[in-house]
């Protein structure tokens, strides 16, 4: 199955209209997550809002089948989105979705929001 990374376009980090930009912080993590998931072959989409956003930037990351993940409280830089996408690299890698802890990747530890049983089959 295919491990997909979801991205909240809309977030806006708590400090976004005291620095007066135009685009929102969910766009550009996307900017940044969008083509180091192609060099690695994992698809991404952007969707406005995953109503997660006291823990913005928000991304999920599921599969059919598997364990799903919503990690929040990113920071649009590249060094968080590097993370975000070996994370779901790892995700892809297992039957379940379950990444030992012991392998994640320090930029996604404390970013998770909730996690998601595979929804049963029939």
């Amino acid at each position: 199955m295919t491990t997909w990374i979801t991205i909240c376009d809309t977030c806006k980090r708590d400090d976004w209209a005291d620095r007066g930009v135009e685009r929102t912080d969910g766009e550009a993590l996307a900017d940044l997550v969008e083509p180091l998931a192609a060099a690695a072959g994992i698809p991404t989409r952007r969707v406005s809002c995953l109503m997660g956003c006291s823990h913005g930037c928000n991304v999920a990351i599921q599969s059919e089948g598997k364990l799903s993940y919503t990690l929040g409280r990113f920071e649009p830089v590249t060094d968080d989105a590097a993370a975000i996408v070996e994370y779901a690299g790892l995700h892809a890698d297992t039957d379940t979705g379950q990444v030992p802890y012991r392998q994640w990747p320090q930029g996604v530890k404390g970013h998770f929001v909730t996690r998601h049983p595979p929804l049963p089959k029939g």
